[in-house]
């Protein structure tokens, strides 16, 4: 058992299936209270019921309040996992704004939300822990999602903001980065998904076991797929050399297509 978590207030936003309840299951087996919120109300509650929680269904962007009320007053834990992606429609096609729009909303702007109105409580008691489900897409950028790859990055950059700027105030914040998890969003990836994260899939619980051990070792960044460290130093050291590699798995996606 996780001392951390042991008694703590829970939140898990998308946690009607994949990694959300994955993360829901593990942390009530650890000892935690938990919220389980998903916009699919009767997934919320198969979950919740399953690991004696509480289903708190409605948009990730607005229910900190009602999760905190189900939790009896106090969130100790935030994980910011609901997440949309959209394929990219190909060029000479319209530009779909409504998918550049929904991807902004869900996948950055509701863990900016939720930060807002948690922190004021944390750093006044100079505690709470903040997790993003990010995606390896935020380190890298993933073929064929252009909404879903630039708002992860933004994922990423304000849980590494939250971080830098609050640690010495004692909030703990985690990235998780893992990249294919076998998901209804994995499933709805298409020739993509085969192409790159297919082949190195992983289980949902994978992801939870990853963030665990974060947890105990107090690191700021998760990945369950370890090979994206090399991949994302490589990014940063040799960026055309891992421009030209991407461009080839896309020049072969639209082979594929």
């Amino acid at each position: 058992m996780v001392e951390a978590v042991q008694g703590a207030g829970v939140v898990v936003t998308g946690a009607g299936g994949g990694i959300g309840a994955a993360l829901a299951r593990r942390f009530a087996a650890e000892g935690a209270r938990v919220v389980v919120n998903d916009l699919d109300g009767e997934r919320a509650k198969a979950v919740a019921d399953e690991i004696g929680g509480v289903a708190v269904p409605g948009d990730a962007s607005g229910i900190v309040a009602d999760a905190r009320d189900a939790l009896g007053g106090t969130i100790d834990v935030y994980c910011a996992n609901a997440g949309v992606a959209f394929e990219d429609a190909g060029p000479g096609q319209p530009l779909d704004e409504r998918a550049w729009a929904v991807s902004w909303d869900v996948n950055l702007m509701a863990h900016v939300r939720a930060a807002h109105e948690l922190l004021p409580e944390w750093l006044e008691r100079g505690s709470g822990r903040f997790v993003s489900t990010v995606s390896a897409a935020g380190l890298l950028t993933m073929i064929g999602a252009p909404s879903y790859s630039v708002t992860k990055h933004g994922a990423y950059a304000f849980a590494e903001w939250l971080s830098l700027t609050y640690r010495h105030r004692g909030l703990k914040v985690h990235a998780i980065c893992p990249q294919g998890v076998r998901t209804d969003m994995l499933a709805a990836t298409g020739k993509a998904g085969d192409l790159v994260l297919q082949p190195t899939a992983i289980e949902p619980a994978d992801v939870a076991d990853a963030l665990f051990k974060g947890i105990e070792e107090d690191r700021f960044l998760v990945l369950p797929h370890p090979e994206v460290a090399g991949y994302y130093q490589a990014r940063a050291t040799h960026p055309d050399h891992w421009l030209r590699n991407m461009n080839h798995l896309q020049q072969k996606w639209e082979d594929a297509r």
